[in-house]
This record gives structure tokens, sequence and C-alpha cells, in this order.
């Protein structure tokens, strides 16, 4: 006689759950398998890009990964940076203005040395230019989560830090157990506004000239970019249309889902009313294979934070001191020498400019700076009620977060003839344009943050102020301004850099294989890092670093001391 044997629903659900995640896994590694292939063969200089539809699968899974790869890179260097840059005071007050000259760089002017390096380092090979295009990425990614982490840091309240001290936690675990928790909602969202920018410069990364070479790769960017030059509006709606599917996909699968969970990192004791929700990951939560590696991930952070505790006599050990004082004095030679010989360089290309040079270089900065102005403040008068009302309200955000990346991931050059076209009826033509492109560009930066901020207000001030009464401006005034404020002004430092950003796209059009542009700096740079013209791309790109660091300290600086004595939850 045979016995039924009656077996759980639920171990049905658990194996094909673990079966799909095993079979997402198989294709990842098939597709980075298949890349790497591509990537060891030699470069084709006379590369074409096809705009026939059935490449545009091979062509986005390219850019995705090096999205994907410039990403990681800019993730560990904020941690690194932001850790660093919190330290102490010394470090502090080198490695932060160097921040505000880095962000400030466009993406062109990083292009001719990280081209012309990984040229020389990769002879022949494609993936030389594969590591160019990585890094050009890198460098539309990573300022904004930097900047992100070392607020969040630096903002940690007086009681938690007092916490940390009485427990006597060292400095791993204090990393572990209260930076990266306290920074995680930031971070979040920095990040998808991170890989936003990565979308938005794809096609500047993918697809550039340098003197008369052009550099062009694979992928979704240089697919939009080949159909905008030939003005074939069909091929131009394919490509936004396969972006804006991947950029659904990694909402859907990777930052909603890191939402909610960063949700439980909230400085607060009552509940919310009303809970994020990811389908997905409920659904991944009952993986028996997510949870033997989350086990796995615990025990092996444990483990480190065991031995962080573990007390070594190395600090005693005379010929350990030497060897530490030898590398010290080596590496600050090594630097001193980068730097005199940068100098020596950067005066060689700048002898042969001449005065004339100078006074249009002053005149783009000054039209560059309106455009600035302008568009920071159009973006804040929109972002500010938009982004705390998203950041308040669950309901509203399961709906308008996949449509904010999406708006955000769109590259401004391949709607601007819509804009353009626009604009010439009203008679404003790229002047004008160029305001609307670099919003496009630099809105984002302030409405993830204020997302963020608004999201972080804990739950137990929103119900006292509606216990109290507390509605309208006196809401603002006394809980959602201050709730926000540290994020406002992480929004505003980095909206600014990525507005002079984005001028190198905004100022400079390529479409239909015609060429328009205004008077502007990033035009200035885009047209010298076009024409080979390194000495006007030098000092304009040293100008364009001079404003943005002269604001950052006049202003940006100023707003964040205030924030950061004034308006922390203690």
């Amino acid at each position: 006689m045979k016995i039924p044997i009656s077996i759980p629903a639920e171990t049905f659900r658990i194996r094909a759950i673990d079966l799909g995640i095993f079979f997402v896994i198989g294709v990842i590694l098939t597709l980075i398998i298949y890349i790497a292939s591509q990537w060891s063969g030699p470069y084709e200089r006379t590369f074409e890009i096809d705009l026939n539809p059935a490449k545009i699968p091979e062509y986005a899974a390219q850019s995705l990964v090096r999205i994907f790869l410039a990403y990681i890179l800019s993730f560990a260097f904020s941690i690194w940076y932001g850790y660093t840059a919190s330290r102490s005071k010394i470090h502090e007050k080198i490695m932060i203005p160097l921040l505000d000259i880095l962000q400030s760089i466009p993406v062109l002017s990083f292009l001719p040395g990280v081209v012309l390096a990984m040229i020389a380092l990769f002879p022949g090979k494609r993936i030389g230019i594969e590591l160019a295009c990585i890094l050009l990425i890198f460098t539309g990614q990573v300022w904004n989560m930097t900047f992100s982490f070392y607020h969040s840091i630096s903002t940690i309240p007086k009681e938690m830090k007092e916490v940390v001290q009485v427990f006597n936690l060292n400095k791993f675990s204090k990393f572990i157990r209260l930076d990266l928790p306290f920074s995680a909602i930031g971070l979040i969202w920095n990040s998808m506004m991170s890989v936003a920018g990565g979308w938005f410069f794809l096609m500047a990364c993918e697809m550039f000239i340098l003197e008369d070479k052009d550099f062009r790769l694979p992928g979704i960017g240089s697919y939009i970019q080949t159909a905008a030059n030939e003005g074939n509006i069909e091929y131009i709606i394919y490509g936004l249309g396969t972006m804006i599917l991947l950029i659904i996909i990694l909402d859907l699968f990777i930052w909603r889902p890191l939402i909610v969970w960063s949700q439980k990192f909230r400085i607060e004791t009552v509940p919310p009313e009303e809970e994020r929700e990811s389908f997905v990951l409920n659904l991944f939560s009952g993986s028996v294979l997510i949870k033997k590696v989350a086990d796995l991930l615990n025990k092996a952070i444990n483990q480190v934070e065991k031995f962080s505790y573990k007390k070594f006599s190395l600090s005693d050990n005379p010929v350990i001191n030497r060897l530490s004082k030898i590398l010290g004095v080596i590496s600050i030679t090594v630097i001193l020498i980068a730097i005199v010989w940068g100098i020596l360089k950067a005066a060689g290309l700048v002898s042969n400019i001449g005065f004339n040079d100078i006074i249009m270089i002053l005149k783009a900065a000054f039209y560059s700076l309106i455009r600035v102005f302008v568009a920071l403040l159009l973006a804040l008068l929109w972002t500010l009620p938009v982004g705390v009302y998203i950041g308040l309200n669950p309901r509203a955000a399961k709906i308008l977060q996949s449509i904010v990346q999406i708006a955000a991931s769109v590259p401004a050059t391949a709607v601007f003839p819509v804009i353009l076209l626009f604009l010439i009826k009203l008679g404003g033509g790229l002047d004008i344009g160029a305001i609307f492109l670099m919003l496009l560009g630099t809105q984002w930066y302030l409405l993830f943050n204020i997302i963020a901020g608004a999201s972080a207000i804990p739950k137990d001030l929103i119900e006292i102020s509606r216990a109290y009464g507390i509605r309208g401006i006196r809401r603002w005034k006394t809980l959602i301004l201050p709730g926000i404020f540290p994020y406002l002004v992480t929004g505003l430092i980095t909206a600014s850099g990525g507005a002079w950003n984005a001028t190198i796209v905004s100022e400079y059009v390529s479409f239909g294989g015609e060429i328009m542009h205004t008077v502007g700096l990033g035009a200035l740079i885009s047209q010298s890092s076009a024409s080979g013209n390194f000495g006007l791309l030098l000092l304009s790109t040293c100008f364009m670093s001079l404003i943005v660091v002269g604001i950052n300290r006049l202003l940006w600086k100023r707003l964040f001391i205030m924030a950061k004595n004034k308006y922390i939850l203690e």
C-alpha cells in the first residue's frame, strides 16, 4: 500500500525561485564570458555601428556591463574617499577641495589623457578602449556618491557616536555598524542617480573624436549617437526604447528592493503607517540560496570584525616602522615629481594661448555661468515639492520612482531635436535650448537627494507635527526643510557640478550630420577636444574648475557647515 506524501506548496515555490536564480546567474556568466572574449581581440579603427534593430540586444548588453563595472568602481572609490576624508581635519582640508575640482572637470576633459593612457597600456587591443570608456563613465557617476557618503558620515548624530565610544567599538566595527547603515538611504538614492548619469553620458563615452581619430564601441549609446548623426528618428526611438526597458528592469529587480531594504535604517521608534514594498524582495526572501549566501556573508563579516580586535605588535617592530617611513618618503617624492611634470607639460600646452583666447574663455564662462544659475533655479523650483512628496508618500513612490529613473537616464542629446524644433518656433534657439538640456542633466541630482532626505525624516517627528496641527508653511519651516537640509546641500553641490559637466552636451550638439553650438565653456571644451587643441582644452577646463571650486568654497561649503552644526538629529 502506497502512502500519499503531501509536500507543501511552499517547497515548490522555493525550488522555483532557486532554479530561476541559478538560471539568471548562468545567463549573466555567459554574457560576461562572451563580452570578455570580444574585449581581448584587436581594436578595429574602422568599426561601424550597425543600425539594424536586431543588433540592439547585443549592444545593450555591452553597455550594461560597462555601466555596471563603472558603478562597482564608483562605489568602492566613494566609500574609501568619503571615509578617508572624514577621518581628520587635515584629510578633509585636502581631499574635499580636490573632490570639488574633480567633479567640476567634464567627461570630455578627462578623455584625452584616459584614452591615450589606455591605448599606451594595451596597444592595438580593444580592451584599452573599453577600459577608457568605463573610466569615462566612472567620471560621470562617482562624485555625487562620494559627496553623499562623506556628508552622511559627517552628520551622524552625537548620541550615536557616544554609543560607539561607550561600547568601545574599533574603527572597523564603527564603519560596519554605524557609518554604512546611517549612510545607506542617501547612498542608494545617489547610486540610482549615478547609474542614471552613466546612461546620460553613455553617448559621449562610447563614441567620441580625438583629434583626427574616431573612436567608437558597440553599445546602445553609440547606436543612439549614430542614429542622431544620421537624423534617423526611427532608430533613435528604437535605441531609447531599449534603454528605457533596461532602466525599468534595473529599477524593478535592483533599486526598488534596495530602497525597501534601506528603510530599516531610518532613525525612528514609530513604524510608518504604510511601508514601501517590493514584490521582488518578497519573492527573493523565500529563496534558500539567497538565505545561505546572506548567512555566509554575515559570518564572514563577523569573523573579520573579531579579527580586527586582535592586537598586533607590528607598530613596535623597528623594521616595519623604517619600511613604512621609506614608503612614505617614496610616495611623497613620486607625487611631487608627478606634480612638477604635470606643471611643465601644462605650461608647454598653454604657451601658445594668446590674449584673444583668454578673452574668449572669459566670455564663454560668463554665458555658461548664467545658464548654470538659471538651470539650478528652475530645477529647485520643481524638485523641492515633488521630491518631498515622493519621499514622504510610499504609495506615490511606487508609481513615480520608475518614472523618475527613466526620465533621469534619457540622454539629453537624444531628445534634443524635439526641444530644438520647439524652441526655434518660439525664437529661442540653442541659447535657450542649452538651459533646458542642462536642466535635463542636473535636476535629478537635486530630486534624488531631496527624496532621500524626505525618506529619512523620522516618523516620530511627522506624527508629532500632526498631533500639534503643524501644517502648511509652518510645517515646511519647522520639519521638512530642517529634515532634508543636509541632503539638499549635497544635492545642490552635486547639481552645480553636474550642470557645468552637462554644458559639454548642451552647448555643443551633433544631429543630422550638423554641429550646432552656442557661446559657452562647454562648447569651447567640446570644440577643443574634437580639434585636438589641448592647450585651449586645458585652460578652459582649469577655468571651469576654478569657477566651480570658488562657488563651492564661498556658498555651498558654508551651507554644509550650517547643515553639519545646526540640522543634525540629536
